[in-house]
């Protein structure tokens, strides 16, 4: 039996990634600050607590050693040097990284977003040898590509999977993009706007899909970056008509081409005007990769998550770092307003 280490894993990639690998035969340690062993898992996964940023609780936590070190809340290059540390005791790695790491052959990126014009338009599938941004501490794109590029720095003594996941969904997502198209239905709003002409696209990843990916590398040691996405990418539209489609509500989308009309208006989660669309062939050709659903397969799990973590709560209190990142996402009055004036 191979041994494998999973840091964050009471996380939303973690918790699915410890029972995939604990099925594929794996002796799996799941580490979490909290120690806490989630019910889907089988009985033989060893629960750690330990807090990541702990150097030395960290290393206790991988003992002797292990075949694999899965780490899913890796954020910076001081992560990447606290996991090369442990080199001489672990055989590999698997790190989650982004696809926001991506810039495009203008300079743009997802720091640049806000500027005008500033909204990276990248090929149609972007694939991993699009450049990136430069590695640094000023964003959370730029402390991932440092993450990245000390890992890879570093492959002759730690050999790591980069996953480059996309618009991550899932249960426990503290950020999930379905919440603007789950309350709304909720509160009865059977209008939406949909700016761009409802045509964004901004590549989904399912938990499943990273984990299936995990799984995958984690016997198969390697330095490499690879994209982690879902088999397809639907558009904004029909990613709320999916929803819809879940909760068993009708919805009529009001479609206005270009950018939101007014602020609050039309602006979802996933409005870009730009599509950010990568491409899974690497994947599949290093990995042998292959689907393990599409985006509307694992919808129907993320929407009973966000219903029951929203009930008796302010979407605020339950979802605060979705507010942090957009702000009023349910600016009713002014959406009223906008409507009442289109129509006179």
């Amino acid at each position: 039996m191979t041994r494998a280490v999973v840091i964050g894993a009471t996380g939303q990639i973690g918790r699915v990634a410890v029972g995939a690998l604990a099925r594929d035969g794996w002796e799996v340690a799941a580490v979490s600050r909290g120690g806490e062993r989630d019910a889907r898992w089988p009985r033989d996964v060893r629960v750690v607590r330990a807090d990541r940023e702990d150097d030395a609780a960290l290393s206790a936590a991988v003992g002797e050693g292990c075949d694999d070190l899965v780490d899913t809340v890796a954020f910076d290059a001081g992560h990447a040097r606290q996991l090369t540390a442990l080199a001489g005791r672990v055989g590999s790695a698997v790190v989650v990284s982004s696809v926001s790491v991506y810039e495009d052959d203008e300079g743009r990126n997802f720091d640049t977003q806000s500027e005008p014009d500033g909204f990276p338009h990248y090929p149609v599938p972007l694939t991993e040898a699009q450049r990136t941004v430069e590695p640094g501490d000023a964003s959370y794109s730029t402390r991932k590509v440092a993450l990245e590029r000390e890992l890879l720095a570093a492959g002759d003594r730690l050999p790591a999977t980069l996953l480059r996941a996309g618009a991550v969904h899932g249960p426990y997502c503290r950020t999930p993009r379905e919440l603007y198209f789950v309350k709304r239905n909720l509160d009865g709003r059977r209008r939406r706007v949909l700016a761009y002409g409802g045509g964004s696209r901004f590549h989904p990843a399912s938990v499943h899909t990273v984990a299936e990916l995990i799984r995958l590398a984690a016997p198969r040691p390697g330095s490499r970056v690879l994209n982690a996405v879902d088999p397809d990418a639907p558009t904004v539209a029909e990613i709320a008509a999916a929803v819809d489609g879940v909760m068993g509500v009708e919805t009529e989308d009001v479609l206005v081409d270009g950018e939101p009309p007014a602020d609050t208006v039309g602006d979802t989660p996933w409005s870009v005007p730009a599509p950010v669309v990568c491409d899974m062939s690497e994947a599949e050709r290093q990995l042998g990769y292959r689907p393990v659903g599409r985006y509307a397969d694992h919808l129907a799990e993320t929407v009973a998550f966000i219903e029951e973590r929203l009930t008796g709560r302010d979407w605020r209190e339950a979802y605060p770092k979705m507010f942090q990142a957009y702000g009023d996402l349910f600016d009713y009055a002014a959406e009223d307003a906008w409507f009442a004036a289109r129509e006179g």
